[in-house]
């Protein structure tokens, strides 16, 4: 891990970088693969599981019985856990859903937004060294909730060919039926394009490695609509002396863990916390099965000394954390001041992992700095906002002149005479 003390403003966005592979190679790599999925459909799918995750496959949807069983192997302290997450989830989310409101903004002029479902929605799962299926319950939810007619679930399969029991539960109690044993960029490819197997869908939901963030940007130009670019998991702590060092160790390896390609982040206004923050790390590193994951991702990892509070601050807005922990004797009135984060997370007992799993809050959020113009996922994500109008002959007469005048202004004379033939047939 690298400390900086007291960067000068100038040197912060090199500082702040995030961790990458060579681009060109990445971007050749995820174009052979869209390429070929779109052309090859399934085969080319199998073959790329085969060649990259040296997986063979011989069908990739999984069954319907493989699913509703799959529960039979799930535990059942998970699955009360699961139903926990899910209540806390789905009532939050719920609340986001707005009634529709008529505005009669001129007498006989009524405008109105509609929220409609997209109607045919992708969901990556990620699975590699871990099997996410908290994403499953943070993208499923909102998208039933928003009406989704048809849901796409892609997850990565297990050496043997198998998705993961509890990914599997989680979709069986979703009400999800159609799972497909596919991960990386192939499986970007076939929601976007559609194979003999896997249905063609609207927009594509989830996070995943640089690979499937380059694939989703790039299926986004070809007209498929993505969430947002959503890479390696990142953190961002922000403490002051009333921190407690062992909370602020567990929150960055919760993040470190992830992947090697995840970045943390500590910025705090004294040295000493830094200095304990990093001992603190030393032993509780030594207890976590993935600990060589973690120490990878602790080589991208930053700890900033600010010695001035609203330098400090600016510093994490210029970030842009993915998961913004607040970890400060004020936290509430610092939480004011961010204006760039996906999430955040406020005081010593709010831990990044509640959102990730129960808390309510949807835990599919930019990353990369994304959080300077994107939001995470919510109900809004799944739902095309349509507005409507409707004018009675008293409307058109209040608002037509206007109309004309600026039609008029602009040169176009057949915008202007639309309103003319009807307001000349109501004298």
């Amino acid at each position: 891990m690298q400390i900086f003390n007291n960067p000068s403003i100038n040197d912060w966005q090199q500082i702040l970088q995030r961790p990458a592979i060579n681009n060109d190679t990445l971007q050749n790599t995820v174009l052979h693969i869209l390429k070929s999925v779109q052309t090859e459909g399934d085969e080319a799918v199998k073959a790329f599981t085969k060649s990259i995750d040296h997986i063979e496959l011989k069908q990739l949807q999984v069954a319907p019985e493989v699913i509703k069983k799959a529960g039979e192997k799930v535990d059942a302290a998970l699955k009360n856990a699961i139903d926990i997450a899910i209540q806390n989830i789905r009532l939050f989310h719920q609340k986001q859903v707005q009634a529709i409101e008529k505005v009669e903004t001129m007498p006989g002029v009524v405008c109105w937004r509609k929220s409609v479902p997209i109607e045919k929605v992708g969901l990556y799962i990620p699975g590699g060294t871990a099997p996410l299926f908290s994403t499953l319950i943070m993208l499923a939810i909102p998208a039933k909730i928003a009406g989704c007619k048809e849901l796409i679930v892609c997850t990565p399969p297990r050496k043997d060919g198998t998705v993961s029991e509890v990914i599997l539960y989680t979709a069986s109690v979703l009400g999800i039926e159609k799972v497909f044993a596919i991960g990386g960029v192939q499986a970007i490819a076939a929601m976007a394009y559609g194979t003999a197997s896997v249905p063609q869908v609207y927009k594509i939901f989830g996070p995943g490695n640089q690979y499937v963030t380059a694939a989703k940007q790039f299926i986004q130009q070809q007209g498929v609509a993505i969430d947002m670019p959503a890479g390696p998991s990142e953190v961002c702590v922000l403490a002051d002396e009333s921190a407690n060092p062992d909370f602020i160790a567990a929150d960055l390896l919760s993040q470190a863990e992830h992947g090697p390609d995840s970045q943390v982040v500590l910025v705090t206004n004294q040295m000493i916390i830094a200095e304990k923050v990093i001992k603190a790390i030393e032993q509780q590193l030594n207890n976590l099965p993935r600990k060589v994951i973690a120490e990878k991702a602790l080589q991208n990892s930053k700890f900033i000394i600010m010695d001035d509070l609203e330098d400090a601050i600016a510093l994490v807005n210029t970030y842009a954390a993915e998961h913004l922990i607040i970890q400060c004797e004020h936290a509430e009135a610092i939480a004011e001041k961010i204006t760039n984060a996906g999430s955040v997370f406020l005081g010593n007992y709010s831990p990044e992992s509640v959102g990730d799993y129960a808390s309510g809050t949807n835990h599919t959020l930019p990353t990369n700095g994304f959080a300077k113009a994107y939001s995470g996922v919510s109900v809004d994500s799944f739902v095309k906002k349509i507005t409507f109008q409707q004018l009675s002959q008293q409307g058109l007469q209040q608002v037509g002149p206007a109309v004309m005048q600026m039609a008029i202004a602009e040169g176009l004379e057949a915008h202007k005479n639309a309103v003319q033939i009807r307001l000349n047939q109501t004298i």
